[in-house]
């Protein structure tokens, strides 16, 4: 069966002579005018597939709209505007109204209009599009990465996919570790603010949706360049520290995804300019490794341990049809 990326590249991806940027990174980028571009994105989110059919409405409703502010801060874009289209089995007020309170104060919070959208009857399944605006020539892009580079990413890896791994068996957690968890999984965290605040200091970026190995692959893929990442120094909670030697708690921090952080790359002579980055954003960040030329033009992604050498392949991150 092709894997998700594959049918976009061979159906979906076409020559888009009107845009600034199409198919292929967070987001799309179209001029607007006045030396701004818009940024366009849209996520789709499958009861089943990308949440728990039990899941919190009021839950559900924020991360709906974050996992779209995600993509809009690994532009460096300031969200501005969205759109939702929402099937639901029944028409269910109770459940919209906590929907409804989890995405409106986000929204709020982050300055989003909701300006139009759809509803109809059908098996549970959201989509929201997402636009912002970004200074032309500041957006963050995958396609930036240059050899030497450092790699940096935001926060702690792995905690919601560990909450995925406990809900599915793949590994036991204690009743207020999974509570732990499960509150990274529904109720993830846009780097808004690091995103703008990388505007001039990072010359590429991604948001880890589907697992760090896959997203920084993307930034190799698209950059034409290979990267090295040290495991040592990758960012843990202390519960998933806890639990690191577990192969599924591994999995989870190199490929599980739904961490929502930021991955992204800058010289090495933007270390400081990093770092002040970071504390006005008020984010924590990482140096993690680095970005190398390509060997014999395979854009791969390196994993080492404290020694220095190559951790036998593990699951890269999700797949929508795997």
């Amino acid at each position: 069966m092709p894997a998700e990326f594959d049918l976009i590249r061979s159906y979906f991806t076409h020559a888009a002579p009107r845009t600034v940027l199409g198919v292929g990174d967070d987001a799309a980028l179209i001029d607007a005018g006045k030396g701004r571009l818009l940024a366009v994105a849209a996520d789709m989110l499958v009861a089943g597939r990308h949440f728990f059919r039990d899941a919190d409405p009021e839950s559900l409703g924020h991360k709906a709209l974050a996992v779209n502010l995600s993509d809009m801060a690994a532009m460096a874009a300031t969200p501005r505007w969205a759109t939702m289209g929402i099937a639901m089995p029944r028409a269910d007020a109770r459940w919209v109204a906590g929907f409804s309170r989890g995405f409106m104060a986000l929204a709020r919070k982050h300055g989003v209009d909701l300006i139009g959208g759809d509803t109809t009857r059908g098996p549970l399944n959201i989509c929201v599009q997402i636009i912002g605006e970004v200074p032309a020539r500041q957006a963050l892009r995958r396609d930036g990465a240059k050899a030497g580079d450092d790699i940096w990413v935001s926060g702690t890896l792995g905690d919601a996919a560990l909450a995925v791994a406990a809900r599915t068996k793949r590994i036991r957690l204690k009743p207020a570790e999974l509570k732990q968890a499960q509150q990274r999984l529904d109720r993830p965290q846009p780097r808004i603010a690091l995103g703008l605040a990388l505007r001039g200091v990072a010359r590429s970026a991604i948001d880890v949706s589907d697992g760090l190995l896959a997203d920084l692959g993307h930034i190799c893929e698209r950059s034409k360049v290979a990267a090295v990442v040290a495991l040592e120094r990758l960012p843990l909670s202390p519960l998933l520290r806890r639990y690191r030697s577990v192969p599924a708690a591994q999995a989870a921090l190199l490929g599980g995804g739904d961490d929502y952080e930021l991955c992204f790359t800058a010289a090495p002579v933007k270390r400081a300019a990093v770092e002040h980055a970071a504390a006005k954003a008020r984010t924590r960040v990482t140096r993690i490794g680095r970005v190398i030329r390509a060997p014999a033009g395979v854009c791969s992604v390196v994993v080492v341990d404290g020694d220095g050498l190559p951790l036998a392949p593990v699951r890269r991150g999700f797949d929508h049809f795997g």
